[in-house]
């Protein structure tokens, strides 16, 4: 078994993001937090702000035997408008901002890539920052494994469970 592997996407609000996330084949946790910001251990508060730099994100660490980094950013993207900037759905604000933070060269150079390629799929141009990254933070502990804690929230039934289907509906190979 291969050493697991980190990516780190930003793609609005990270309840949507983690819950796509744990449905993945591969994927041995998912971690919401926040990256990309110039304040040191930001509060949910602090991030809602705007004033702290920091993206929703999330951590995803996957096992490389089963589903590549190609395949993790091939979701996130599919998954959220990289077109809009700072706002995913009703979620508007630079924190819901679509990223993604970078650990290595290799994966700068994969992302740019994915990007390039899904360029001409999109009538306005992909806006998703590519960046490395620095320092995540993970959330409160009540942020994480939302959607599953939660799933009757109205949030979560508006927002959430549409992603999910087109999740179940585009990558049906790819579920756990």
């Amino acid at each position: 078994m291969s050493e697991p592997q980190t990516a780190t996407v930003a793609g609005g609000c990270f309840w949507c993001t983690e819950a796509v996330f744990k449905q993945i084949e591969g994927v041995e946790s998912v971690t919401s937090g926040y990256a990309g910001g110039h304040v040191a251990d930001p509060s949910y508060d602090a991030v809602c702000s705007g004033d702290t730099g920091h993206a929703e994100c999330v951590q995803v660490e996957y096992d490389p035997d089963v589903i590549d980094y190609e395949d993790v950013l091939t979701v996130f993207f599919a998954t959220h408008n990289p077109t809009t900037e700072n706002r995913q759905g009703p979620d508007v604000g630079s924190q819901y901002r679509s990223a993604v933070f970078y650990h290595d060269e290799a994966q700068r150079e994969t992302v740019e890539a994915t990007i390039d390629d899904l360029g001409e799929q999109y009538s306005d141009p992909i806006v998703t920052e590519v960046e490395p990254l620095e320092t995540f933070y993970p959330a409160a502990e009540y942020h994480q494994d939302y959607y599953e804690r939660n799933p009757d929230q109205g949030y979560c039934a508006v927002n959430i469970d549409p992603k999910l289907k087109k999740l179940n509906e585009q990558f049906r190979e790819l579920l756990a």
